[in-house]
């Protein structure tokens, strides 16, 4: 018989799985998080958890909060097991699982005043977000667009905001207005210069109502990049049943996630942080080169064979993977073109990276989906392949395989699966890119044309010649032939 995860139960969970040692009601909070997901859980969460059980940082405790009506959902599952979290790590040959308790208050979805006032309090020393994304308000140009429709209602409403932007402006105006020292926000998403990014946002959105603000912010308020990596998989029942069943513990919504993970970040802190370099976080004045290994080598890989997979009505990554041209696709294109415009990163192999990459993808345990591997599109391709495509044109080297990963994702989008199912592809711009496809099935130039996605990629002779020919070639002859041509 199975145990309802709570406070309460605690005692009898521990019989099967580790459990908090610490006294979770002697934790205050120090850390207001935006985006509380599953990658937020399994990886901030575990990182801070393991720095409890050493008895330190007892007062960065989490505090969590969401303007989006889907994750109230996700409040209500976590407050009914009081914020407790089991994360279940996966590798090939092992499964381990732990209760992790560093959240101890989730502010309810929305409530403009209460999170303002949580983050005006002195004690929360660090703002936290895992907004995905496409959350950053970003246009095609790759900067902030504060004539979003959402940035400019809380531009005109400075006192009633409803973005997480809006929300933080008006935290920052009300610690400046009483003397109290701004929070750093530290951006947790997997986006290139994730601190750039969000000092852009929030700065922007000051900028609207309150260019002093602004300034104070651009000037006095720290942003550090990171790099965050660990493979987390969305939560289904089949791993709230593999839960109940393994371990014996009814957890509405626990987390499965890769053994692997991995935090480096600037330490850029003026209000203080929690001792994380103890429990593995690496402190760096530069995360770019980590950033940018990550990204193309891992991200990139993701993209390239999330498409061939989902094409071939694969399910799960790691099946994907035991595809033989797949995986020998992903292994070409990684060290044939991404790896040779990747800065070398301190103390690191790429070579070994690229074969630890291979190693997570193909872990059995994880059940990551080519689906989910496939979302947003529009949002990762600008970010994951479009950069590496420049500089390999740059550096007047080939891209053929690159090209192969943009025909993939626009024969995706283009049509059904090659045996005729519907494409599972889910972005927030579908429609648009989808009829951009359509059209690229005669006239290839006209996927190329999505600015926001290639920008002007479309005039480069070199990369609109390969693209069309191998979109061409996935069309007529189908991507498993595609792929052979591309390894012959």
């Amino acid at each position: 018989m199975s145990v309802t995860l709570s406070s309460a139960t605690l005692p009898a969970v521990a019989r099967t799985v580790a459990v908090p040692s610490y006294d979770r009601a002697a934790l205050t909070a120090g850390i207001l998080h935006f985006g509380v997901g599953n990658f937020h859980r399994a990886h901030q969460g575990v990182y801070l958890d393991a720095l409890f059980e050493t008895g330190k940082g007892h007062d960065f405790a989490i505090v969590g909060a969401g303007v989006l009506p889907l994750e109230t959902a996700m409040r209500d599952k976590l407050a009914a097991q009081d914020f407790l979290t089991t994360v279940v790590e996966q590798d090939s040959d092992r499964s381990a699982a732990r209760v992790t308790g560093p959240m101890i208050e989730f502010l309810p979805i929305g409530d403009a005043a209460a999170i303002v006032a949580r983050l005006a309090d002195p004690a929360i020393r660090i703002v936290s977000l895992t907004i995905t994304e496409g959350g950053y308000f970003v246009d095609s140009t790759g900067h902030f667009d504060p004539a979003h429709p959402a940035i400019a209602a809380d531009g005109a409403h400075p006192e009633a905001p409803k973005t997480v932007f809006g929300l933080i402006v008006a935290g920052l105006k009300a610690r400046r207005a009483r003397g109290v020292a701004p929070f750093t926000v530290m951006s947790c998403d997997n986006i290139p210069h994730n601190g750039a990014v969000t000092l852009d946002a929030v700065a922007g959105t000051a900028e609207l109502s309150d260019p002093e603000l602004a300034a104070f912010i651009r000037g006095q308020v720290a942003f550090p990049n990171s790099m965050v990596d660990r493979i987390t998989p969305a939560t289904s029942a089949r791993e709230i049943e593999h839960l109940e069943a393994t371990f014996g513990i009814a957890d509405q919504w626990p987390v499965y996630c890769e053994e692997f993970k991995q935090w480096v970040m600037e330490d850029r802190f003026p209000t203080g942080r929690p001792a994380l370099e103890e429990v593995g976080v690496t402190f760096v004045e530069d995360v770019a080169p980590y950033e940018l290994m990550k990204i193309r080598i891992l991200n990139g890989g993701h993209a390239a064979i999330a498409y061939p997979g989902v094409l071939l009505d694969i399910r799960f990554v790691h099946e994907v993977m035991e595809h033989p041209l797949i995986r020998a696709f992903l292994a070409k294109l990684t060290r044939e073109e991404i790896i040779p415009v990747v800065p070398p990163v301190p103390d690191t192999s790429l070579e070994d990276y690229a074969r630890l990459i291979e190693h997570r993808f193909s872990n059995p345990k994880i059940g990551d989906t080519a689906a989910r591997l496939a979302l947003d599109g529009s949002n990762r391709q600008p970010k994951f392949i479009v950069p590496t495509i420049r500089d390999r044109l740059a550096a007047g080297k080939g891209i053929d395989g690159l090209a192969l990963v943009s025909a993939l994702w626009c024969r995706a989008l283009g049509g059904p699966s090659e045996s005729g199912r519907e494409m599972p592809l889910v972005d927030p711009n579908l429609d648009r890119i989808r009829t951009a496809a359509e059209a690229a099935r005669t006239d290839p130039s006209a996927f190329l044309a999505l600015k926001d996605v290639y920008g002007d990629l479309a005039a480069d002779e070199t990369f609109a010649t390969a693209f069309a020919t191998q979109l061409r070639s996935l069309w007529e002859k189908g991507v498993e032939a595609t792929l052979r041509d591309y390894l012959a």
